[in-house]
């Protein structure tokens, strides 16, 4: 009876381990400070008078604070577009509390505020918590130029 119970509990801890491994390779947003923005988007002080996309893929850049109910929505609908994503586009995430230069250079006075960066162009910003469908179609159409059949 122990040896079960041993056993019972060594697949339990190999199957809890399997499931955060899982957990461990999803694609995530990352987090944006100046320097790491200034590097994977756009290069503000560099080009001042036009637009120079810094990244490999296009790119959203959510704005928000952690004390945002909106916010607090749109997060997991990110998380969630990061990993049906990946490979295709790069989401970011920029904390307007900590990184008030950034929300100083692009006018951020209201979040959550989601700028979409294509390879080529330039970018648009979207304001409020928008549903997951609008964030999709503004990926598949301006982002990666996929118009819907309809």
């Amino acid at each position: 009876m122990k040896i079960i119970k041993l056993l019972l509990i060594t697949l339990i801890a190999l199957n809890v381990s399997a499931i955060k491994a899982q957990e461990d390779k999803k694609v995530k947003p990352e987090h944006l400070t100046v320097e790491t923005f200034k590097q994977k988007v756009f290069d503000y002080e560099k080009n001042t008078d036009q637009w120079v996309f810094e990244g490999d893929l296009p790119c959203i850049v959510d704005f928000y604070a952690d004390w945002c109910k909106p916010c607090k929505m749109v997060a997991p609908i990110m998380d969630e577009l990061a990993e049906e994503y990946k490979g295709k586009i790069n989401i970011y995430k920029v904390n307007t509390e900590q990184q008030r230069e950034l929300s100083r250079v692009f006018g951020i006075r209201s979040i959550p505020a989601v700028l979409f960066i294509p390879m080529e162009g330039k970018p648009q910003m979207s304001q409020g918590a928008l549903p997951k469908e609008n964030f999709k179609q503004a990926i598949d159409e301006f982002l990666l130029g996929q118009k819907k059949d309809q």
